[in-house]
Protein backbone atom coordinates (compact mmCIF):
# COMPACT_ATOMS: atom_id res chain seq x y z
CA UNK A 1 0.00 0.00 0.00
CA UNK A 2 1.76 3.21 -0.83
CA UNK A 3 -0.25 5.61 1.16
CA UNK A 4 0.14 5.79 4.73
CA UNK A 5 -2.44 6.44 7.69
CA UNK A 6 -0.52 10.15 7.27
CA UNK A 7 -1.99 10.83 4.14
CA UNK A 8 -4.90 8.65 3.52
CA UNK A 9 -8.08 10.99 2.78
CA UNK A 10 -11.15 9.41 4.52
CA UNK A 11 -13.16 10.23 1.85
CA UNK A 12 -11.89 7.56 -0.15
CA UNK A 13 -12.85 4.77 2.32
CA UNK A 14 -16.44 6.36 2.37
CA UNK A 15 -16.33 5.85 -1.56
CA UNK A 16 -14.93 2.50 -1.31
CA UNK A 17 -17.55 1.54 1.02
CA UNK A 18 -20.38 2.76 -1.40
CA UNK A 19 -18.82 1.19 -4.18
CA UNK A 20 -18.81 -1.98 -2.05
CA UNK A 21 -22.60 -1.68 -1.04
CA UNK A 22 -23.43 -0.56 -4.70
CA UNK A 23 -21.83 -1.92 -7.00
CA UNK A 24 -22.59 0.68 -9.67
CA UNK A 25 -20.32 3.74 -9.79
CA UNK A 26 -23.31 5.58 -11.36
CA UNK A 27 -25.45 5.19 -7.70
CA UNK A 28 -22.77 5.92 -5.42
CA UNK A 29 -22.09 9.17 -6.95
CA UNK A 30 -25.32 9.41 -6.13
CA UNK A 31 -25.53 8.22 -2.51
CA UNK A 32 -22.20 10.15 -2.01
CA UNK A 33 -23.90 13.39 -3.65
CA UNK A 34 -20.52 13.51 -5.70
CA UNK A 35 -20.47 13.13 -9.96
CA UNK A 36 -19.74 10.31 -11.82
CA UNK A 37 -16.77 11.44 -12.52
CA UNK A 38 -15.72 12.63 -9.28
CA UNK A 39 -16.48 8.83 -8.19
CA UNK A 40 -14.56 7.63 -11.12
CA UNK A 41 -11.86 9.59 -9.93
CA UNK A 42 -11.80 8.86 -6.29
CA UNK A 43 -11.09 5.07 -7.79
CA UNK A 44 -8.36 5.41 -9.49
CA UNK A 45 -7.06 6.78 -6.17
CA UNK A 46 -7.80 3.71 -4.37
CA UNK A 47 -6.83 1.10 -6.78
CA UNK A 48 -2.92 3.22 -6.51
CA UNK A 49 -3.39 2.87 -2.89
CA UNK A 50 -3.87 -0.44 -2.41
CA UNK A 51 -1.98 -1.75 -5.71
CA UNK A 52 -5.07 -3.35 -6.48
CA UNK A 53 -8.02 -2.76 -9.68
CA UNK A 54 -10.72 -3.70 -6.47
CA UNK A 55 -13.07 -3.59 -9.27
CA UNK A 56 -13.47 -5.19 -12.61
CA UNK A 57 -16.60 -4.14 -14.86
CA UNK A 58 -19.14 -6.56 -15.79
CA UNK A 59 -22.57 -5.60 -17.91
CA UNK A 60 -24.64 -5.32 -14.83
CA UNK A 61 -21.77 -3.17 -12.88
CA UNK A 62 -18.81 -3.43 -11.09
CA UNK A 63 -17.86 -6.67 -8.91
CA UNK A 64 -15.09 -6.37 -6.37
CA UNK A 65 -11.82 -8.13 -5.97
CA UNK A 66 -10.67 -10.46 -3.11
CA UNK A 67 -8.43 -7.56 -2.01
CA UNK A 68 -11.94 -5.38 -2.36
CA UNK A 69 -14.09 -8.03 -0.24
CA UNK A 70 -11.16 -8.07 1.93
CA UNK A 71 -11.42 -4.41 3.14
CA UNK A 72 -15.13 -4.26 3.08
CA UNK A 73 -15.52 -4.86 6.81
CA UNK A 74 -12.52 -3.23 8.39
CA UNK A 75 -13.48 -0.21 5.99
CA UNK A 76 -17.41 -0.29 7.71
CA UNK A 77 -15.75 -0.61 10.91
CA UNK A 78 -13.31 2.61 10.79
CA UNK A 79 -16.00 4.80 9.36
CA UNK A 80 -18.37 3.98 11.72
CA UNK A 81 -15.77 4.18 14.84
CA UNK A 82 -14.86 8.08 13.13
CA UNK A 83 -18.67 8.25 13.23
CA UNK A 84 -18.91 7.90 16.92
CA UNK A 85 -15.92 9.67 17.52
CA UNK A 86 -17.07 13.17 16.06
CA UNK A 87 -20.70 12.59 17.61
CA UNK A 88 -20.87 13.49 21.37
CA UNK A 89 -22.50 10.42 23.23
CA UNK A 90 -26.13 10.64 24.56
CA UNK A 91 -26.83 11.38 27.79
CA UNK A 92 -28.72 9.48 30.02
CA UNK A 93 -29.08 10.93 33.49
CA UNK A 94 -31.20 7.38 34.76
CA UNK A 95 -28.06 5.20 33.60
CA UNK A 96 -25.31 7.83 33.97
CA UNK A 97 -22.34 6.94 36.15
CA UNK A 98 -20.01 9.97 36.89
CA UNK A 99 -18.69 12.13 39.70
CA UNK A 100 -19.55 15.84 39.96
CA UNK A 101 -17.15 18.15 42.59
CA UNK A 102 -18.79 21.32 43.91
CA UNK A 103 -17.43 24.06 45.57
CA UNK A 104 -19.51 25.58 47.78
CA UNK A 105 -19.58 27.75 50.94
CA UNK A 106 -21.79 26.42 54.52
CA UNK A 107 -24.14 29.02 53.37
CA UNK A 108 -24.82 27.32 49.50
CA UNK A 109 -24.98 23.83 51.15
CA UNK A 110 -28.20 24.55 52.37
CA UNK A 111 -29.30 26.95 49.89
CA UNK A 112 -28.44 25.07 46.66
CA UNK A 113 -27.34 22.07 46.72
CA UNK A 114 -29.75 21.04 49.07
CA UNK A 115 -32.91 21.37 46.69
CA UNK A 116 -30.29 20.12 44.13
CA UNK A 117 -30.03 17.02 45.64
CA UNK A 118 -33.23 15.97 46.30
CA UNK A 119 -33.93 16.13 42.37
CA UNK A 120 -30.50 14.77 41.25
CA UNK A 121 -31.14 11.57 43.55
CA UNK A 122 -34.82 10.71 41.94
CA UNK A 123 -33.56 11.31 38.73
CA UNK A 124 -29.62 10.25 38.72
CA UNK A 125 -28.94 8.00 41.51
CA UNK A 126 -25.51 7.10 39.82
CA UNK A 127 -24.23 10.24 39.65
CA UNK A 128 -21.99 11.15 42.77
CA UNK A 129 -21.46 14.73 44.31
CA UNK A 130 -18.43 15.77 45.97
CA UNK A 131 -18.91 18.92 48.09
CA UNK A 132 -15.24 20.64 49.01
CA UNK A 133 -15.01 24.14 50.48
CA UNK A 134 -14.50 27.53 47.99
CA UNK A 135 -11.08 28.52 47.75
CA UNK A 136 -11.44 31.68 45.83
CA UNK A 137 -7.52 32.66 45.63
CA UNK A 138 -6.98 29.20 43.65
CA UNK A 139 -10.38 28.73 42.01
CA UNK A 140 -8.69 29.09 38.28
CA UNK A 141 -5.98 26.61 38.95
CA UNK A 142 -8.20 24.16 40.65
CA UNK A 143 -10.85 24.15 37.78
CA UNK A 144 -7.69 23.39 35.12
CA UNK A 145 -6.72 20.62 37.35
CA UNK A 146 -10.03 19.06 37.02
CA UNK A 147 -10.25 19.20 41.07
CA UNK A 148 -13.70 20.62 40.95
CA UNK A 149 -16.48 21.00 37.91
CA UNK A 150 -18.51 24.06 39.71
CA UNK A 151 -18.24 26.71 42.04
CA UNK A 152 -21.23 28.43 43.85
CA UNK A 153 -19.98 31.69 44.41
CA UNK A 154 -20.78 35.67 44.50
CA UNK A 155 -19.83 37.28 41.50
CA UNK A 156 -17.35 39.31 43.24
CA UNK A 157 -14.95 36.06 43.54
CA UNK A 158 -15.62 35.12 40.14
CA UNK A 159 -12.31 35.13 37.46
CA UNK A 160 -12.98 36.60 34.28
CA UNK A 161 -11.79 33.23 32.46
CA UNK A 162 -15.30 31.36 34.05
CA UNK A 163 -18.18 30.50 32.29
CA UNK A 164 -21.08 32.22 35.03
CA UNK A 165 -24.96 32.18 35.09
CA UNK A 166 -26.42 34.46 37.85
CA UNK A 167 -28.52 32.17 40.75
CA UNK A 168 -30.53 34.93 42.48
CA UNK A 169 -30.29 38.02 44.54
CA UNK A 170 -30.54 36.86 47.97
CA UNK A 171 -31.56 39.53 51.19
CA UNK A 172 -30.79 39.16 54.89
CA UNK A 173 -33.55 38.94 57.66
CA UNK A 174 -33.36 38.78 62.12
CA UNK A 175 -33.63 34.93 63.03
CA UNK A 176 -34.98 34.84 66.82
CA UNK A 177 -36.85 32.01 68.77
CA UNK A 178 -41.17 32.02 68.62
CA UNK A 179 -41.34 33.41 71.74
CA UNK A 180 -38.81 36.18 72.29
CA UNK A 181 -40.10 39.27 73.46
CA UNK A 182 -39.28 41.20 70.13
CA UNK A 183 -41.59 38.84 68.04
CA UNK A 184 -44.65 40.38 69.69
CA UNK A 185 -46.12 43.45 67.82
CA UNK A 186 -44.02 46.80 67.49
CA UNK A 187 -41.42 44.61 69.41
CA UNK A 188 -38.58 45.00 66.77
CA UNK A 189 -37.74 48.32 66.39
CA UNK A 190 -34.05 49.83 65.92
CA UNK A 191 -33.39 50.82 69.43
CA UNK A 192 -34.31 47.24 70.52
CA UNK A 193 -32.55 45.62 67.54
CA UNK A 194 -29.28 47.84 69.10
CA UNK A 195 -30.04 46.53 72.61
CA UNK A 196 -30.17 42.72 71.83
CA UNK A 197 -27.20 40.46 72.59
CA UNK A 198 -26.66 39.14 68.70
CA UNK A 199 -25.05 35.85 67.11
CA UNK A 200 -23.07 36.28 64.13
CA UNK A 201 -23.11 33.82 61.42
CA UNK A 202 -19.97 34.75 59.83
CA UNK A 203 -17.99 33.04 56.67
CA UNK A 204 -14.68 33.35 57.46
CA UNK A 205 -15.03 32.39 61.43
CA UNK A 206 -14.40 35.01 64.36
CA UNK A 207 -15.32 37.87 63.31
CA UNK A 208 -17.87 40.17 65.24
CA UNK A 209 -18.68 42.03 62.47
CA UNK A 210 -20.43 42.00 59.39
CA UNK A 211 -22.61 43.90 56.88
CA UNK A 212 -25.13 45.02 59.48
CA UNK A 213 -22.74 46.75 61.66
CA UNK A 214 -21.81 48.66 58.44
CA UNK A 215 -25.30 49.47 58.23
CA UNK A 216 -25.65 50.38 61.31
CA UNK A 217 -22.35 52.73 61.54
CA UNK A 218 -23.94 54.59 58.30
CA UNK A 219 -26.75 55.41 61.06
CA UNK A 220 -24.09 55.99 64.17
CA UNK A 221 -25.33 53.22 65.58
CA UNK A 222 -23.84 49.42 66.97
CA UNK A 223 -25.05 46.58 68.28
CA UNK A 224 -23.28 44.34 70.52
CA UNK A 225 -22.61 40.87 68.86
CA UNK A 226 -21.25 38.10 71.44
CA UNK A 227 -21.61 35.13 69.67
CA UNK A 228 -19.84 34.39 66.18
CA UNK A 229 -20.02 31.45 64.43
CA UNK A 230 -18.62 29.88 61.27
CA UNK A 231 -20.93 27.32 59.97
CA UNK A 232 -24.80 27.93 60.66
CA UNK A 233 -25.81 23.93 61.27
CA UNK A 234 -25.11 25.18 65.41
CA UNK A 235 -26.69 28.45 65.18
CA UNK A 236 -30.59 27.49 65.06
CA UNK A 237 -30.06 25.49 68.04
CA UNK A 238 -28.54 28.37 69.56
CA UNK A 239 -31.12 30.43 69.23
CA UNK A 240 -33.78 28.36 69.90
CA UNK A 241 -32.68 28.33 73.86
CA UNK A 242 -31.42 31.79 74.42
CA UNK A 243 -32.09 35.51 73.97
CA UNK A 244 -29.97 36.02 71.34
CA UNK A 245 -30.88 37.02 67.59
CA UNK A 246 -29.10 36.84 64.62
CA UNK A 247 -29.00 38.28 61.01
CA UNK A 248 -28.94 35.66 58.15
CA UNK A 249 -29.57 35.14 54.14
CA UNK A 250 -33.26 34.55 53.94
CA UNK A 251 -33.16 30.93 52.51
CA UNK A 252 -31.56 29.63 55.46
CA UNK A 253 -34.48 30.12 57.46
CA UNK A 254 -36.16 27.81 55.45
CA UNK A 255 -37.59 24.75 57.32
CA UNK A 256 -36.63 25.96 60.89
CA UNK A 257 -39.33 24.89 63.47
CA UNK A 258 -39.50 27.03 66.92
CA UNK A 259 -37.98 29.73 65.43
CA UNK A 260 -39.72 33.23 63.70
CA UNK A 261 -38.27 35.37 61.17
CA UNK A 262 -39.11 38.84 60.87
CA UNK A 263 -37.51 41.92 58.36
CA UNK A 264 -34.62 43.81 59.78
CA UNK A 265 -35.38 47.23 61.69
CA UNK A 266 -32.58 49.09 58.96
CA UNK A 267 -31.87 48.92 55.02
CA UNK A 268 -29.53 45.46 54.78
CA UNK A 269 -27.49 45.24 51.39
CA UNK A 270 -27.86 42.05 49.73
CA UNK A 271 -25.57 39.63 48.20
CA UNK A 272 -26.04 37.82 44.49
CA UNK A 273 -25.25 34.31 44.03
CA UNK A 274 -23.79 32.74 41.19
CA UNK A 275 -22.42 29.40 39.76
CA UNK A 276 -19.08 29.15 37.62
CA UNK A 277 -17.73 26.55 35.69
CA UNK A 278 -14.28 25.64 33.34
CA UNK A 279 -14.65 25.81 29.19
CA UNK A 280 -13.66 22.31 29.71
CA UNK A 281 -17.01 21.28 30.86
CA UNK A 282 -18.89 23.64 29.18
CA UNK A 283 -19.99 21.80 26.37
CA UNK A 284 -20.30 18.12 27.83
CA UNK A 285 -23.69 16.68 27.80
CA UNK A 286 -23.85 15.07 31.35
CA UNK A 287 -22.58 18.37 32.81
CA UNK A 288 -24.66 20.55 31.02
CA UNK A 289 -27.49 18.16 32.55
CA UNK A 290 -26.07 18.84 35.86
CA UNK A 291 -26.00 22.47 35.37
CA UNK A 292 -29.41 23.06 33.96
CA UNK A 293 -30.61 20.96 37.05
CA UNK A 294 -29.32 22.73 39.62
CA UNK A 295 -30.39 25.91 38.05
CA UNK A 296 -33.95 24.49 38.19
CA UNK A 297 -33.83 23.72 41.54
CA UNK A 298 -32.79 26.92 42.59
CA UNK A 299 -35.15 29.46 43.49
Amino acid sequence: MKTDIRTLDLNLLKTLDALLDERSVTRAAERLSLTQPAVSGMLMRLRECFEDPLFTRTQRGIIPTLRALELAEPVKTILAEVTELLQPKAFDPATAEMTIRIAATDYALRAVIVPFMAALRLQAPGIRVAIVPVNNESLSAQFERADIDLALITPESAPNDLHARMLYHEEYVCLLRQTHPLTLPGGLTLDSFCAQDHALFSYVGGSFRGVTDEALAALNRTRRVTLSVCSFLVLPEILRVSDLISVVPRRLTRDLPGLSVLPPPLTLPGFSKIAVWHERTHRDAGHRWLRELLFSTTI
